[in-house]
C-alpha cells in the first residue's frame, strides 16, 4: 500500500513538474508573476479530451493542446504589454475568460474517457511513470539548451534587466511573448497528460494549480539553490517530486484530502519564511 502510494506521488509528481517549469518560467527567468496556468492548465485537459473523444492521437491531442494553451500566454502578454495591466491581473482576467471557453469546447461539466484509446490505457504504473519520465526529458532538455543559444540569453536578460535589454536592441515585447508562450505551453501539455492519466476531464480541474507548481517550485530551490541555470532547471522537477511524496504523507498521517489546499499553502510560507530568515541572518 505505501509503495503503493509512493509511486503514485512520483507519477503525480511528473506531472506537476511540468507546472512547476510553467511557473519558473515567468516568475524567475522572465520577472513577470503570471497566473495564466490557472487556465492553461485546464484549456490543455479540455482541449486533449474533446479531441481525444473526437478519436484523435492521444498524442497528437497532447500536442495540440501544449501549444492552445501556449496562446493563453501570448494573450496575458499583449495585455499587459498593450494595455498596461498588471502581471496578476491580466492572467487572472484570462484564466477566467478561459473557463467559459472550456465549457464550450467541452459541450458539458466534464467529459468520460474510459472507452477511448488514451496514451495510458491499461499500463501499469511503472509503465507510466517510465512514459511520463520520457515525456519530461523530451520536453525540458530543449528548453535548457534553448537558453543557453544566443535568443535564450535574451530572454533571461529581459528578465534580469529590461532597460538594459532595451538599450542592446532586445525586444523586451518579443521576448515575454515567446517566454510566456513555452511556459503555458508546460500548463498545457500537464493538463493534457493528466487527464490521459486519470481518464476524465472536470471543468473545475486545476484550480489552485499556480500555488502547486509555486510550492514545488520553492522546495526545490530551497533544497539545491536557484544561483545558476542549472539549478533553475532541475529545481522545479526535484521540488515537484518531493511535494507530492509529502502530500502523500500527510494523508498516510490522517489528514483529509480537503486539507491539502491548507498544507500547500503552509509550506509556501514556511519556505518564505525560512528565505527573510536567511537574509536577515
Amino acid at each position: 500500500m505505501i509503495n503503493e502510494l509512493i509511486l503514485s506521488g512520483l507519477l503525480q509528481g511528473l506531472v506537476l513538474a511540468l507546472v512547476a517549469y510553467a511557473v519558473m518560467i515567468p516568475f524567475r527567468l522572465l520577472n513577470f508573476p503570471d497566473l495564466t496556468s490557472e487556465g492553461a492548465y485546464p484549456l490543455g485537459g479540455a482541449i486533449c479530451a474533446s479531441l481525444v473523444i473526437l478519436n484523435v492521437n492521444p498524442i497528437l491531442a497532447i500536442l495540440f493542446a501544449s501549444l492552445a494553451a501556449g496562446l493563453t500566454g501570448i494573450g496575458t502578454a499583449l495585455i499587459h504589454l498593450r494595455f498596461k495591466v498588471n502581471t496578476l491581473l491580466a492572467g487572472i482576467i484570462l484564466s477566467t475568460m478561459i473557463y467559459s471557453v472550456n465549457l464550450r469546447i467541452m459541450g458539458k461539466p466534464n467529459l468520460a474517457l474510459f472507452d477511448q484509446s488514451i496514451l495510458f490505457l491499461n499500463e501499469n504504473i511503472i509503465t507510466k511513470i517510465i512514459i511520463m519520465l520520457a515525456i519530461i526529458i523530451v520536453f525540458i532538455v530543449p528548453l535548457a539548451i534553448f537558453l543557453r543559444t544566443e535568443k535564450g540569453l535574451r530572454l533571461r536578460a529581459v528578465g534580469l534587466n529590461p532597460d538594459f535589454a532595451k538599450r542592446q536592441n532586445i525586444s523586451v515585447t518579443q521576448y515575454t511573448i515567446l517566454g510566456l508562450f513555452i511556459a503555458n505551453c508546460y500548463s498545457g501539455l500537464a493538463g493534457g497528460l493528466m487527464v490521459q492519466l486519470q481518464s476524465y476531464m472536470d471543468i473545475g480541474m486545476g484550480v489552485g494549480i499556480v500555488i502547486h507548481g509555486l510550492a514545488a517550485l520553492m522546495i526545490g530551490e530551497a533544497i539545491i539553490g536557484n544561483e545558476n541555470l542549472n539549478k533553475q532547471l532541475l529545481a522545479p522537477l526535484i521540488g515537484a517530486l518531493i511535494y507530492q511524496q509529502i502530500q502523500g504523507l500527510a494523508l498516510t498521517l490522517g489528514l483529509a484530502p480537503s486539507d491539502l489546499k491548507f498544507l500547500t499553502g503552509f509550506i509556501v510560507l514556511s519556505v518564505i519564511a525560512m528565505r527573510k530568515r536567511e537574509v536577515s541572518g
